[in-house]
């Protein structure tokens, strides 16, 4: 594991075991043991996306690891001035040990990477979102005990969390449906490898995807960057909410997870948004945990 760019260029057992370093680097942080495993490394953290979670908690996490971290706005950095990212990516790789990068286009990640000289980390792009949903993986297993055989169903927009979520699942042997409208499907291409290595169905009934779901799982219905499309959107999503209902089709014990932030009445309500509140902010405390074992990996010495 060079890089984290996408969940699909991670085998499942590399997957498990950043599953298991985050249970132990929980444990620890929970403990007061400290875990100094990255002093003296610097992350770069590039952000063309506003963030809450994704910058503090690699903030934290590096300085929880012993390391420091430097927040790169793009409008503070030549990249945001035309500066080709291949220049870029050299330029950083003589500065720091590793970057993360928030972004639109998944091709800029890929370029990061493959321009540079240290490990590149993926905090979101349009495509995919690996390391929420290595916190949702970590998250399951908390609250379930495991993830093979689990029914997992996803309710919204086939997007970058749809995308990811498809995958880290199938790789971790959960059955996955995804519920959406027709014209917002999740990408041809990972439809088509989940169906051929799994478990998969995608479908425009939130019912029949939820169906004796182990694990429910929603998304604001207009992402980062897509709100002149609200009105349209919140047309077409109409009915694409976990509720009651959606609640009574699933497992009677069903958990509820959120990659927040969450619009309470649209893609979900707010008695289950708060039945369920444990389970989401686990979701997202365990980005913190997930993402420094992704730290560990990619930049400690072993």
């Amino acid at each position: 594991m060079k890089h984290l760019l996408k969940l699909s260029d991670l085998s499942s057992n590399e997957i498990m075991d950043i599953l298991n370093l985050a249970d132990q680097l929980k444990y620890e942080k929970k403990n007061g043991i400290e875990h100094k495993i990255l002093s003296g490394k610097t992350l770069g953290m590039i952000f063309q996306k506003s963030s809450t979670r994704t910058r503090v908690s690699f903030e934290a996490g590096m300085y929880q690891l012993g390391g420091s971290a430097l927040f790169l706005s793009s409008n503070d950095l030549q990249i945001g001035r035309g500066e080709p990212v291949q220049d870029t990516a050299r330029v950083l790789s003589r500065y720091l040990d590793g970057i993360m990068i928030r972004t639109f286009a998944q091709q800029e990640v890929e370029d990061l990477a493959a321009y540079g000289s240290i490990p590149v980390i993926n905090g979101l792009t349009d495509y995919a979102h690996p390391c929420q949903v290595l916190a949702d993986l970590m998250t399951i297993r908390e609250h379930k005990g495991m993830l093979k055989g689990l029914k997992f169903c996803f309710v919204g927009d086939g997007n970058n969390m749809a995308n990811s979520l498809i995958v880290g699942t199938i790789k971790m042997g959960m059955e996955c449906s995804i519920a959406c409208p027709a014209d917002y499907k999740p990408d041809t291409g990972i439809m088509k490898w989940a169906q051929e290595n799994g478990k998969f169905t995608c479908t425009e009934s939130v019912l029949d995807a939820a169906k004796d779901a182990d694990v429910l799982y929603t998304d604001v219905w207009a992402s980062m960057g897509q709100e002149s499309e609200a009105a349209i959107r919140t047309a077409a999503f109409k009915g694409y909410q976990i509720n009651d209902d959606v609640m009574a089709a699933a497992k009677p014990d069903a958990m509820v997870l959120h990659c927040l932030p969450a619009h309470r009445e649209e893609e979900i309500t707010e008695k289950v948004f708060e039945t369920h509140a444990n389970e989401i902010f686990d979701e997202a405390e365990n980005r913190l945990h997930a993402q420094k074992a992704v730290l560990v990996k990619l930049l400690g010495n072993s």
